[in-house]
């Protein structure tokens, strides 16, 4: 198993894994709308050189934003790993401020995110709303039957 820039990989497979797992390389949020293939970020590949987990983000002055995170197998720490790799990088560029943000439907990652000291500083109401008038194909409903309207900022001072 290996972690690897993001830009030293293959495109066309970081591009091909961004449809696979969310159907785009596009993401929309509140904070902008992002081609996640042209984001900096890091893999994390299996002893077959295949992606098994993947983060993107991008750094603005003394802030960086975690625009995606994905991790196929569960409960392994990849996930863990790929946000460590980007607070590393981001105290080693001079931010001490991470943040991200998901939707209202996304337990899983708010928990995720809260168990390694990140804090809800956000909510943009309907937010998902507006999303959807740049990408349609964002669901009506999510994770375990919950409709998909806001979304939520995470935080954390590094």
């Amino acid at each position: 198993m290996k972690i690897s820039s993001l830009q030293e990989y293959p495109k066309i497979k970081v591009i091909n894994f961004f449809i696979q797992h969310w159907g785009t390389t596009e993401m929309v949020i509140s904070s902008g709308i992002y081609d996640c293939s042209q984001l900096d970020g890091y893999v994390f590949l299996n002893d077959q050189h295949e992606i098994i987990g993947l983060v993107t983000y991008i750094l603005r002055g003394k802030k960086c934003e975690i625009i995606s995170l994905d991790s196929i197998e569960e409960n392994r720490g990849i996930g863990t790993i790929l946000v460590q790799e980007v607070e590393k990088t981001t105290l080693a560029k001079g931010c001490q401020l991470v943040t991200l943000i998901t939707t209202n439907d996304n337990l899983h990652a708010l928990k995720f995110y809260q168990k390694r000291g990140y804090h809800l500083t956000k909510v943009y109401p309907n937010a998902v709303q507006i999303a959807r008038k740049y990408k349609p194909e964002i669901p009506l409903v999510g994770n375990d039957g919950i409709p998909i309207r806001d979304e939520i900022e995470l935080q954390k001072v590094l």
